[in-house]
């Protein structure tokens, strides 16, 4: 009766009479061959029959598979969800709130109250816009939403008092948070289903002068961690990673300031050992990523269950690779430094600004420069950098302070932000991972071993060695026009 296309580019077509009902019914509209169809799926159920029926021939028809339809639908809700995150007008009372269904697909959801409406476009945006974090904040008379996209937040919309803290408060309802409460900080977590993919949320609630203030970190599922190959490193970089992952003991260190992407390496780096040989344990705080196949531990200090506790009970379950999210005290690096030493792979965490800086920060926290020598196998400092739109960046001459600062020659041509639909206005598509990494070799170790400070080890790495810092690859970056100037000195990367 009805032709069968299997075409899931098709673009939902909005512009229908009527269209609520003939969605709520199951038929869809999009252009196919620049023209409006309807579709509906292979062996229509009766709802879908009558709506055609109601159609009257406006439009020609055809048939979808399975697959097919799933995407054109997903697709036109998420068109519709971004009508409906411009929608805020008449808001219900935090009262009126209906309980949220944890389980329910936001994008299918039919509840048309428009603070839950909001809230389920919000999540639907952030996701479609890879945001890693939502803020909503509050001043004294409205508040702003903003999306941590690529690093940097950008500003979603400036909406009344009144609105932002009745969306806080259904934040509150779907992550079982206490509504009356607004004096002291609250942390939740809830879960949302988006086309079919769940996604973790992580809520931050904290009191402010004017009202609250809720963060809410979207956790990536373990399936979704990319493969160490695709971080973005140098190859020199990468193929020295891989080296240091041969080896069955040891400390593997990876340093660098909050958000440059240390937890997504490290569990990248967990996706490379083999799952059914060895025993992969990890203590974070908290757990963002379920990794398949690893035993993960979540810090609990309410029951005393600290990194040093939980690293102490590690020890008794016969590990092969240990994973600490953080160093963050001297007794948890004194215990990991033990374990690394008893036939163990560890992999940690510091907050240092570069690779060498890491290793007197290790002596602050009471490790015997001897014990650092004998333990410590690597160390890898990274940053995130933003790369530039390829679509829209915009070529111009760097001024003279630029060429001095990142040694160009006069007539290199570099790139600049513009912004256009497909980056979001931002200038901005993606980022990659950049870093420099130690090996410890015997001659190094040497040096360790006797108490050297940051510069002469520093200085002795790029003297003696094939060590490249991190700036290098900044560098880089820049004259071939994969990021812009101002995205280089906002890393905060120094040249040698």
């Amino acid at each position: 009766m009805f032709s069968t296309v299997k075409n899931p580019e098709i673009p939902a077509y909005t512009e229908v009479p009527n269209l609520d009902f003939y969605l709520k019914n199951g038929l869809l509209f999009g252009i196919y061959e620049e023209t409006p169809h309807a579709f509906i799926r292979e062996n229509p159920d009766a709802n879908m029959l009558n709506a055609l029926s109601h159609l009257g021939g406006r439009y020609p028809v055809l048939l979808l598979d399975e697959e097919s339809y799933n995407n054109l639908k997903n697709r036109f809700l998420e068109a519709r969800s971004e009508e409906g995150i411009e929608e805020v007008e008449g808001f219900e009372n935090p009262e009126e709130i209906e309980n949220f269904l944890q389980n329910e697909d936001l994008l299918s959801s039919e509840n048309s109250a428009p603070i839950i409406r909001y809230v389920n476009s919000l999540f639907v945006q952030a996701v479609k816009r890879r945001a890693t974090d939502i803020h909503i904040e509050t001043f004294e008379k409205e508040g702003d939403v903003r999306f941590r996209i690529d690093g940097v937040l950008n500003k979603i919309a400036t909406l009344k008092k009144g609105a932002i803290e009745s969306i806080i408060n259904r934040i509150k309802v779907i992550s079982n948070l206490d509504i009356s409460e607004t004096r002291i900080p609250q942390d939740g977590r809830t879960k949302i289903t988006i086309a079919g993919s769940g996604v973790d949320v992580r809520v931050s609630i904290l009191p402010t002068y004017y009202g609250e203030k809720v963060v809410m970190r979207l956790l990536m599922k373990g399936e979704s961690i990319p493969s160490l190959h695709n971080l973005g490193f140098s190859v020199e970089v990468y193929n020295k990673l891989k080296s240091l992952l041969k080896h069955s003991y040891g400390m593997i260190l990876i340093t660098g300031p909050t958000g440059s992407g240390k937890s997504t390496t490290l569990h990248s780096f967990l996706k490379e050992i083999d799952h059914e040989h060895f025993n992969i344990v990890t203590i974070e705080n908290p757990v963002e990523y379920n990794a398949p196949g690893v035993n993960q531990i979540q810090v609990n200090e309410k029951v005393n269950l600290t990194f040093s506790e939980a690293l102490r009970s590690i020890l008794r379950q016969d590990p092969d690779v240990i994973m600490v999210g953080e160093m963050r005290d001297s007794e948890t690096a004194k215990i990991a430094t033990q374990a690394a030493m008893t036939g163990h792979l560890l992999l940690s965490t510091l907050h240092t600004n570069s690779a060498v800086a890491a290793i007197p920060r290790l002596f602050d926290m009471g490790i015997d420069p001897f014990l650092v020598r004998s333990t410590l196998i690597g160390i890898l400092a990274q940053r995130l950098v933003r790369k530039l739109c390829p679509y829209c960046k915009v070529a111009y001459a760097p001024s003279e302070e630029d060429i001095e600062y990142f040694y160009l020659d006069h007539d290199t041509k570099v790139y600049g932000p513009k912004g256009c639909k497909k980056c979001g206005f931002t200038g901005y598509r993606g980022r990659r991972a950049i870093g420099e990494i130690i090996l410890v070799d015997d001659a190094f170790g040497a040096r360790i071993k006797y108490g050297a400070d940051e510069q002469s080890l520093r200085n002795y790495l790029i003297e003696e060695t094939d060590f490249k810092p991190m700036f290098e690859e900044l560098r880089k970056m820049v004259m071939t026009g994969e990021t812009s100037i101002s995205e280089a000195i906002r890393i905060g990367v120094k040249g040698v």
